[in-house]
């Protein structure tokens, strides 16, 4: 078939990355959708402008270049619309934005590029964070309002805590109020830290033999613990997984652990992908083979290290509003939102109990409507570390913007009997 435009046999558009961020544009003299690529293979920001924002859903794979013409031409009334689809066309396709062998070269390259890195370097400074160290420590001295100095000199049994990785000037209340249960005598234990993978693929467990870097000096990822893990789960485990190069659910918790026991504390960082198939498919998490395989390794290490380990989740849970594709305009602790904070808690009340089972099955119905991102770190550790027992120290629920509320908190958890 002959374009009526350029001569060229008409083909197929290329898809759209549907793993991308769509937004209004915030700049005020530029309107349109703002789209950007939340796993940085590209560091472009487009600003489509309103009247082409329409054009975006036929970049489906399906439709073809002939048929944009045709709907530009209707649009615009100008025959030269051939070169306003070249525009548009080559500005997504340079940025990354499309599927193909562009993007496909991107995300190699960058992910090679982590791959051979020697450290995994701070993706978040300057931005969840001050990036310099003399201004980081201030700000975590200001914010935590000398927390560390107000605990107890021992942990008294303490296994771990749950804190939340929304922005901590969103969170401060709850990072202060679990990061105080923290004690000076486990300087010289390795923190296990159970992150959200919010990048990652389901059913699967991210790993890294990388020192983690923020502006406070190099965490000590411990390579033991990481190469036993990783010989022990094959499955379900990716190794020098790229999502923890753009990840922030662990590296706030690294810059917390930092403040408190300096920036060589030991951590074995673990990305925890979403359960799909059981919230959608029904079952446990551990009827995937390679959960379960991951599981029975994470746990073993458990109980062979013993008190050498201690365990930080990097963790939200609610997250509704227009943001999260629902229908109502979310607005903290009103409205709708007291009865996500009453299932919050049932949720909250199992985790306290150490019930993994009675946990998701509150989590599974209606394929987790409340949408816990960190779901899945908390049945890990549930599950690994059978006898954990907790206590809710703080809840609280942020509006990230007007229209959407996520919400989290502050958990202990202790040997239990």
């Amino acid at each position: 078939m002959k374009s009526h435009y350029d001569g060229v046999v008409s083909k197929p558009l290329p898809r759209l990355r549907m793993d991308l961020d769509f937004m209004p544009s915030p700049v005020e003299d530029r309107p349109g959708l703002l789209i950007r690529d939340p796993f940085h293979y590209s560091d472009v920001t487009l600003i489509v402008p309103p009247p082409l924002v329409p054009v975006l859903s036929m970049f489906d794979g399906e439709q073809t270049d002939d048929e944009m013409c045709r709907v530009l031409l209707d649009m615009t009334g100008d025959v030269r619309v051939g070169e306003l689809q070249r525009h548009l066309l080559d500005s997504l396709d340079q940025a990354g934005f499309l599927e193909g062998d562009r993007f496909d070269e991107i995300r190699a390259a960058t992910e090679q590029a982590f791959a051979e890195a020697p450290v995994r370097e701070p993706a978040h400074a300057n931005g969840g964070y001050p990036g310099d160290r003399d201004e980081l420590a201030a700000w975590m001295s200001e914010n935590m309002l000398g927390a560390a100095a107000s605990v107890a000199a021992h942990s008294n049994g303490l296994l771990g805590i749950a804190a939340p990785h929304v922005s901590p000037d969103g969170g401060w209340d709850s990072y202060r109020s679990a990061y105080k249960a923290l004690t000076p005598d486990l300087a010289e234990k390795t923190f296990v830290v159970l992150g959200t993978s919010h990048y990652g693929q389901p059913e699967t467990f991210g790993l890294t033999r990388k020192q983690f870097v923020t502006p406070f000096g190099t965490a000590q990822t411990q390579l033991d613990l990481v190469d036993r893990l990783a010989a022990k789960a094959t499955l379900a485990v990716r190794m020098e997984d790229y999502c923890h190069a753009i990840e922030h659910s662990i590296e706030f918790q690294i810059v917390f652990l930092q403040s408190i026991y300096g920036p060589d504390v030991k951590i074995l960082p673990i990305l925890c992908g979403p359960f799909a198939h059981s919230l959608y498919l029904g079952g446990k998490p551990e009827d995937d083979d390679g959960v379960r395989e991951f599981f029975d390794a994470l746990g073993e290490m458990q109980s062979r290290e013993g008190d050498r380990l201690r365990w930080v989740l990097g963790v939200d849970m609610a997250h509704i509003g227009r943001r999260y594709g629902d229908e109502l305009s979310a607005e903290a602790h009103t409205g709708e939102m007291l009865a996500v904070a009453a299932r919050d808690k049932e949720r909250i009340e199992q985790l306290t109990l150490g019930d993994a089972r009675g946990f998701w099955d509150r989590v599974q119905p209606e394929h987790d409507d409340l949408k816990w991102c960190g779901s899945a770190p908390f049945y890990t550790f549930l599950n690994v570390v059978p006898q954990a027992r907790g206590r809710l120290r703080h809840y609280e629920q942020w509006n990230i913007d007007q229209e959407s509320v996520v919400s989290f908190g502050a958990i202990e958890f202790h040997a239990g009997t």
